[in-house]
């Protein structure tokens, strides 16, 4: 191995350090803002670990073949070091910002569905319930008045046309039980649309 392929080694492992720093940085604000329960802790951890590892023998294999040598190491532990020295808190404060946005970014976008998709909706709902409990209203009060304008006629048509009865035969659903089962299950139904 030639002193240029030691040093490009050396660099790679450097920066392959610096890293593996970021990534943990990255992981341990995440799970600290995220709130990851205990348990899922340490199949996270196996996880950081396999990554770190493919990271360092893909960088490895690029730069020398994948040959090992106590450079290598050095250089893992050199750029973890100056990572934890010289980057580490930007880099903490760099994630915390971005998980900040990401929220806000969340936060509009739900409250824009919110705006564009469902209060449209609910005020459409209302819209409707309103309507319909008008003409509900408007056709009970029609139904009184025609009622109560029929009931001379009904005095009347009994007393010129009773004798007629027993051979009139009234569809069931005509007869007053069932048509007032009918009108309180309307009201029944006007009711539970109105606490809605």
């Amino acid at each position: 191995m030639s002193l240029e392929t030691q040093f490009l080694t050396l660099l790679t492992m450097i920066a392959i350090g610096a890293g593996m720093g970021a990534i943990f940085d990255a992981y341990r604000v995440l799970s600290g803002q995220l709130r990851v329960p205990r348990w899922l802790i340490p199949p996270l951890d196996i996880a950081y670990w396999i990554l770190s590892t493919l990271l360092v023998f893909r960088g490895l294999y690029e730069s020398n073949h994948g040959e090992v040598r106590i450079f290598v190491f050095l250089g893992l532990i050199v750029g973890g070091w100056l990572y934890m020295r010289l980057l580490s808190d930007k880099f903490s404060r760099f994630v915390l910002f971005l998980i900040g946005l990401v929220r806000r970014l969340i936060r509009l976008l739900v409250r824009t569905f919110e705006l564009l998709v469902i209060k449209p909706i609910y005020w459409l709902y209302r819209l409707i319930v309103v309507i319909l409990g008008f003409v509900l209203a408007i056709a009970v009060f029609l139904y009184k008045v025609v009622l109560q304008l029929l009931y001379p006629f009904r005095v009347l048509f009994r007393k010129l046309f009773g004798w007629l009865r027993p051979w009139l035969v009234i569809p069931r659903w005509m007869k007053p039980q069932r048509l007032l089962r009918f009108l309180q299950l309307i009201r029944r139904l006007w009711q539970w649309i109105r606490k809605s």
